[in-house]
């Protein structure tokens, strides 16, 4: 793994510097990485971020999956949506959602891969 701080910052901020940029863009990341995990820490919104991961869907199919009302199905999508983690496109009177970008495929693909594929016939066991 590789360090978060360079060496040249360590060094600064043991020795008492107030400011760096290096910090301040640190520190911008982790903001931005919390709010992506805070998104990731709704059920629903998880279970939907993994049926994403297999492809796009609609909202009925969703709420269909997951036997959920049509309203908060996409009360979490909005979530999503706002939080950059899907996107959507429009077919006639059908929207369909899938994830944002290759940043949250990679994220949830972990995830999925942890959490959410199939269960094997060994695992049963």
């Amino acid at each position: 793994m590789t360090s978060i701080l360079s060496s040249e910052l360590e060094t600064e901020l043991r020795d008492g510097a107030e400011y760096s940029p290096e910090l301040d863009q640190l520190m911008r990341k982790a903001r931005k990485a919390s709010n992506f995990l805070k998104a990731l820490s709704h059920e629903n919104r998880l279970l939907l971020l993994c049926l994403l991961a297999e492809r796009e869907r609609s909202v009925t199919e969703l709420e269909n999956i997951l036997s959920l009302r049509q309203s908060a199905v996409s009360q979490q999508l909005a979530r999503l949506r706002y939080d950059g983690m899907v996107d959507t496109r429009r077919d006639g009177k059908t929207i369909y959602y899938s994830l944002a970008n290759e940043d949250v495929r990679r994220v949830i693909s972990v995830v999925y891969d942890i959490f959410c594929a199939p269960v094997e016939a060994a695992d049963k066991k």
